[in-house]
């Protein structure tokens, strides 16, 4: 019985290294494809953590029914006294419900790079807000002190914004703000914030209204049925969700953008690679014609000799993939700002790379390779030997 000869993967390497300059080419293509697709992953990515990372397990935030954010949602006091009273609410050490009505409003500022104008959120907070949103902390100055004009500010937001360093003045709704602390979120949307007492700024602004109200449950497997009880009470038109499902019902819209455009994005460029990939190939293949067919006349199968050369094709793929994903990796050290479809405020983020994003990468690599690859060793295995000693 005839064994069937198999082609040694030195082959193919050596193969590639043959035509460094084409297989070089190749491999930048698939490179910036693979970088390109990587961006945008990470970016649809980074959105996401920082806004899920505003979100608490245990939180739970209550705005107007109907409304998509807390920016067009009000809850009255006398729905905001019902909120407080409810038994579900956990206490602090001293006994407090940990439970806090928030304002928000948009201002327009200038940034310190361009002087164009961007809009900046607006929390006003009370003295157990520090405590409810858990993760907030004062890395820079302190705390704001209640009954003053006086704000502490996001990272992101003093960074990027003129009048929001530590110890500025920032002047808005006609009064003069003092940043006396900076405070940092672990990535999450608040660091894009700016906040001050709510009791200082309802009557700058003329709202005499909560916009949100969010409170820690002392069982959060208890939510459905405190959500039932207070929706069933004709006083409250008020719409309750978990404060991370909240967070992570903002992010959608915009993350679904970035992620269609890009993928389409990467969908085109991802063709030009391809057509790369196979007119490498096809080189290949027709500079090795009576290689190919010495190797058929020493016994060698059509199916050794095409996958030897998409092993070269998925080899040249894999190392373009792997190179794009090394040079995404230097993204996550820039922060970009977009605004916030849901609440029309300036949103900075990161980009974020993750296991499953470096996986999707290197399979999309992978079928940039087996697509330009296949019908270049196709080709290659269907040379018939008598035809390539007679061209040769």
């Amino acid at each position: 019985m005839k064994i069937p000869l198999k082609i040694p993967l030195k082959y193919s390497a050596r193969s590639l290294f043959a035509r460094k300059l084409t297989m070089a080419l190749t491999v930048l293509g698939i490179m910036l494809v693979a970088f390109v697709f990587a961006a945008v992953l990470m970016m649809t990515n980074g959105l996401e953590q920082a806004m899920i990372a505003s979100g608490n397990d245990d939180n739970v935030i209550v705005i107007r029914q109907a409304s998509a954010s807390e920016i067009n949602s009000f809850i009255s006091r006398d729905q905001a006294g019902v909120i407080e009273t409810l038994p579900e609410i956990a206490r602090d050490e001293s006994g407090k419900s940990l439970v806090v009505g928030e304002l928000i409003v948009i201002i327009n500022e200038k940034e310190r790079a361009s002087e164009k104008e961007g809009n900046v959120m607006v929390r006003g907070v009370e003295p157990l807000s520090m405590a409810v949103h858990k993760g907030v902390n004062i890395t820079a100055g302190r705390m704001l002190e209640f009954g003053k004009t006086e704000i502490v500010i996001g990272k992101k937001t003093s960074e990027k914004y003129e009048g929001c360093g530590l110890g500025e003045i920032l002047t808005f709704g006609m009064t003069d703000w003092t940043v006396v602390g900076i405070f940092e979120a672990n990535g999450a949307s608040f660091e894009s914030e700016v906040w001050g007492d709510v009791n200082q700024l309802m009557p700058v602004f003329g709202r005499p209204v909560y916009s949100s109200m969010t409170f820690t449950m002392a069982d959060p497997s208890v939510f459905d049925q405190m959500r039932d009880r207070v929706k069933g009470d004709p006083r409250m038109t008020v719409d309750m969700k978990p404060e991370k499902k909240y967070y992570e019902q903002q992010s959608s819209s915009l993350g679904t953008f970035i992620s269609v455009l890009g993928t389409i994005i990467s969908i085109v460029f991802s063709l030009g690679a391809i057509i790369g990939a196979m007119i490498t190939m096809y080189a290949a293949v027709a500079n090795r014609t009576t290689e190919i067919a010495t190797m058929r006349a020493l016994g060698f199968k059509r199916r050794s000799i095409l996958t030897a050369f998409l092993i070269e094709a998925i080899t040249i793929s894999l190392i373009g993939g792997i190179l794009g994903l090394v040079a995404a990796t230097f993204l996550q050290s820039l922060s970009i700002s977009t605004i916030n479809w849901d609440t029309f405020s300036d949103l900075s983020f990161s980009f974020a790379m993750s296991e499953d994003i470096i996986i999707t990468v290197m399979i999309f690599s992978l079928s940039m390779g087996i697509l330009g690859g296949f019908l270049p060793a196709v080709r290659a295995s269907r040379i018939k030997i008598v035809d390539a000693l007679k061209a040769e």
